[in-house]
């Protein structure tokens, strides 16, 4: 074994850097069945990109998003409307979605600039992580009219910044069922308790 020592915590910290330690190891794989959790993807991103830095990730997100749709266009070759909106079902006025991005009357994008984790993970597994699979639905319950959705991966700390995950209707259509109805009976019920609520 070697012991390394250090000046300052920022050498310690640059040294910890793509390396598994005490503290990473709980977080690498599932001890139920050795799948790679969050933490190998975070040990890999330490490896092949670029710091993080303390930005809140809301503010990144918010301002590489332009970025991503220029490079969505530049690879597409799609034309891209990003007109700050709000789409609203045609039959439930209380259901809606603000798309980053339109395409025409049948296409649209979704742009995610998520840490470089999450990125590495997506790109492999070519999955929506589970947290935005409800607001990609959405997408196609608000929209009757919506055929595809470009859901738009952006990193650019990494060598592979951009890929874009499509989802149409055809795939998500017991999905999309499904939430409708879910959505229908939340407002009923917001609505009858509101009106107890309020006398």
């Amino acid at each position: 074994m070697k012991t390394l020592k250090f000046e300052t915590e920022e050498e310690w910290m640059e040294a910890r850097r793509g390396k598994i330690t005490g503290s990473k190891l709980k977080g690498l794989v599932s001890k139920r069945d050795g799948a790679y959790l969050t933490g190998f993807y975070d040990l890999v991103a330490e490896r092949i990109c670029l710091p993080p830095t303390n930005e809140n990730p809301m503010d990144r997100g918010k301002r590489l998003e332009e970025v991503a749709i220029e490079a969505f266009c530049k690879k597409t070759g799609k034309k891209v409307n990003t007109d700050l909106v709000m789409w609203v079902h045609d039959e439930f006025e209380n259901i809606a979605l603000s798309p980053d991005g339109v395409i025409g009357k049948t296409e649209a994008v979704e742009v995610k600039c998520l840490k470089s984790a999450i990125h590495i993970e997506t790109y492999l597994t070519k999955e929506i992580p589970k947290e935005y699979e409800t607001q990609i639905i959405q997408y196609f319950v608000v929209n009757e009219k919506l055929k595809k959705l470009h859901f738009v991966m952006f990193d650019p700390r990494m060598p592979i910044d951009m890929f874009v995950i499509e989802k149409t209707r055809a795939e998500l259509k017991e999905e999309i069922k499904y939430y409708l109805m879910i959505e229908e009976k939340a407002l009923a019920k917001a609505e009858e308790l509101e009106a107890i609520l309020t006398f």
